[in-house]
């Protein structure tokens, strides 16, 4: 947050700090130096697409997993569009072909349905099929891909090694916010399984929840293990994080409106966890605040609520150095990714304005929202 200055932030609001999030792109971009593979932007994590126009200097284009979202890369990026979806809806299909460069197919029978459709088209697009290892590394259903019955990929025992006529490729997805060491394991089951099919593709995709930004993360152990699959199977490798972009370059900027008491100080803000960070209670996870501690960490503890009528609408308990008054800032930490793509107006709350700061912009308002915007989406 330096040299920001938050009188002059609407509140509450998303801030995009677009040198951070250069500084992301520019450690991404060196993966791809130095292994030749394709970073995508995974859609689902991050659409704001003011900033697209940075993030197509640096990566190769983006990945969708709707008509919206492939319609949205292809017009306010214009790189690589990559799809993917657990089922296509049939009425949508002939105009994703007009923006997809790459399809996945969730299914054989998927894939089997299209194929002839994609074919026909008269630009070249590159197909593939989703597997599943049936092996991952994460404590959250909700976000494992991989969990017992997942309906996302073939499983081996489900795997049609004579329909792969016409496929260019594999992907598969097995992590969330994990680092490379992980990937290692999860690609030694891929290999066991899959391997054999992999020799035939021309691509393989290796999804997304590589946390490649994070401080602790290990890029040369995820160079060794491209180069490796690279090297052995001779293909293009793809991967297509979401968090990586957009990690740590964002803040939620939000307002004390009121303090009430039962049985603790609980402070009522202008933002919502249900309304602007969904994950903090889907997850669930408890966000970090600029200069706030854990509960009785510091001498003055609070509940932090959001505006809504909704019960549990609490983000949760911290702490703080001095009493907290209406009108006091706070400022929440990592609030680019999965924010602005789910949030909603549960209860007609306002969402967040979308505001960037960068040194030779200072502070700009992309977006403030009003009525229209509640009442346009219901009917």
């Amino acid at each position: 947050m330096n040299k920001i200055d938050l009188n002059k932030l609407p509140s509450p609001c998303y801030l995009i700090d677009k040198r951070k999030l250069t500084k992301n792109l520019e450690t991404l971009n060196s993966v791809q130096e130095r292994t030749g593979c394709h970073i995508l932007l995974a859609l689902k994590g991050f659409s704001m697409h003011s900033v697209f126009p940075l993030i197509g200097q640096y990566l190769k284009g983006v990945t969708s997993s709707s008509l919206f979202e492939a319609r949205l890369g292809y017009e306010k990026m214009g790189k690589e569009v990559h799809a993917y979806s657990p089922a296509y809806v049939e009425s949508d299909f002939d105009e994703l072909l007009r923006y997809a460069d790459h399809i996945v197919f969730n299914s054989f029978d998927q894939w089997n349905k299209y194929k002839d459709k994609v074919k026909m088209t008269s630009k070249h697009i590159e197909c593939g099929i989703r597997v599943n290892p049936e092996y991952s590394e994460i404590d959250t259903p909700l976000y494992d891909p991989c969990y017992a019955n997942s309906r996302l990929g073939v499983t081996l025992s489900n795997f049609r090694p004579d329909e792969l006529d016409g496929l260019d490729g594999l992907h598969f997805h097995s992590m969330c916010e994990q680092n490379s060491d992980t990937l290692e394991r999860i690609l030694k089951v891929v290999e066991e399984k899959f391997g054999q099919y992999i020799k035939g593709m021309k691509w393989l995709n290796l999804g997304g929840g590589h946390h490649i930004t994070r401080k602790d993360y290990d890029i040369d152990k995820l160079v060794q293990s491209i180069l490796y699959l690279k090297d052995k199977y001779d293909v293009e490798i793809y991967l297509e994080p979401g968090e990586a972009i957009a990690l740590n370059t964002g803040y939620l900027v939000a307002t004390v409106l009121d303090i009430v008491q039962n049985g603790m100080n609980i402070a009522i803000l202008d933002t919502s966890a249900t309304c602007h960070m969904p994950d903090v209670l889907e997850m669930p996870y408890r966000p970090e605040i600029i200069d706030a501690g854990q509960p009785n960490e510091l001498p003055y503890t609070y509940r932090l609520g959001g505006l809504t009528c909704l019960a549990g609408d609490v983000i949760g308990d911290y702490s703080f150095k001095e009493p907290l008054k209406p009108g006091d800032k706070l400022i929440f930490c990592d609030m680019a990714h999965y924010t602005m793509v789910k949030n909603h107006m549960f209860n007609g709350v306002n969402l967040p304005s979308i505001v960037t700061y960068h040194d030779d912009e200072g502070i700009k308002i992309i977006r403030q929202f009003d009525f229209e915007d509640y009442s346009g989406r219901l009917s």
